[in-house]
């Protein structure tokens, strides 16, 4: 048996380590101070998923060391939000319990929010039978969580297959819809710091945004309200579904979302093909002045590099610095950085999230 063990006390120093290999790694371009949103130094994750492994018919809580792969197995979760932490040992015990809901079960998952919304994910290695469904709707109502079955071509909604949560932006709350199985930010107090952080930068801008990558609608929703009208594009069908939820749950009417990927959008705005899933845009209607991107980790590829250089403002996102820094190499040809920021979504590890402003010289 083990912890997950952190030191809180050890925090502050390690969240300055990650602040000086940023600004080191940054140095060439000259940005401005360098602004740090810190994590809470605990209970900070809303998502977790570990492994079960079994030993002398129990079953645990596993994690493996990516150096020698060992099996650890976890009776504590620090960095995991009170939800799922308190969460974890009674669930197990329930599980424990049902031979139809720990047989082969090899996974799980959680999500949860700041409202203390827990959805947990089984995932097994057998078909999952009428007998398994009676008895995770009962364990569903005896811990007032949300429960998804899920083995090989087979997923069992008992309930919905989402959590709600709400994060506050300065002084307004925005309602968000998060699906299973899809991006959401994994650190809420720290995203919080983020949308803040995006529309203080958006309230000196005007005319129209371009959002690339936009999910579920995470940065779209707040900065709306600061921009005339906004296209923003997803390729993932279940965050599309789950960003129209969410900007008719916060009564965002300037929005036009479509479905593809940021390569495609550029061939359109080149003229070089016609999408139907553009039949309903009209693009010559937008003034576009600023664009708003958060790739994946691999960053923007060339394309769409060439195609936010068009833009005067760009508010750049990253949770790969290395790819970010690659792609400002190019952009400096023609913009600038004026503001500069790290944000700490996963304290106690070399990962962190960092953001730029950039403007045209």
């Amino acid at each position: 048996m083990a912890v997950i063990h952190i030191d809180p006390k050890q925090y502050p120093q390690q969240l300055k380590e990650k602040a000086e290999q940023l600004s080191i790694a940054y140095a060439e371009f000259s940005p401005p101070q360098l602004e740090i949103y810190p994590s809470m130094p605990q209970h900070y994750r809303m998502r977790a998923e570990f492994r079960i492994w079994r030993d002398n018919g129990r079953i645990h809580y596993a994690m493996f060391n990516p150096k020698n792969k060992q099996v650890i197995e976890v009776t504590e979760f620090p960095v995991a939000t009170l939800s799922i932490s308190e969460l974890m040992p009674k669930l197990l015990e329930a599980l424990q319990a049902e031979e139809v809901l720990h047989k082969r079960l090899f996974q799980v998952e959680f999500l949860a929010t700041q409202t203390d919304d827990v959805l947990a994910s089984l995932i097994y290695h057998k078909p999952l039978g009428d007998d398994w469904e009676q008895a995770a709707k009962q364990l569903e109502q005896q811990l007032n969580i949300h429960i998804i079955g899920r083995s090989r071509k087979q997923r069992i909604v008992l309930s919905q297959d989402y959590v709600i949560e709400k994060l506050a932006v300065d002084d307004q709350s925005y309602i968000y819809q998060q699906i299973e199985n899809s991006f959401t930010q994994p650190n809420a107090f720290v995203c919080e710091k983020m949308l803040s952080w995006a529309t203080g930068i958006a309230e000196e801008l005007s005319g129209d945004l371009l959002e690339l990558y936009c999910g579920n609608g995470n940065f779209t929703v707040p900065l709306a309200k600061q921009f005339n009208k906004v296209l923003a594009t997803e390729i993932s069908k279940t965050s599309v579904k789950a960003a129209e939820y969410n900007f008719k749950c916060n009564n965002i009417q300037n929005v036009t979302i479509a479905r593809m990927a940021s390569e495609e959008l550029t061939e359109a705005l080149n003229k070089v093909r016609a999408f139907r899933r553009l039949a309903h845009v009209n693009l010559e209607d937008y003034q576009f002045s600023t664009v708003f991107v958060d790739p994946p980790r691999a960053g923007l590829d060339p394309a769409t590099e060439e195609l936010v250089k068009r833009f005067d403002n760009i508010i750049y996102i990253s949770c790969n610095p290395t790819t970010q820094q690659q792609n400002i190499t190019n952009l400096m040809e023609t913009h600038q950085i004026k503001r500069f920021a790290l944000f700490d979504q996963f304290p106690y590890t070399h990962h962190m999230e960092a953001g730029v402003l950039l403007q045209r010289r």
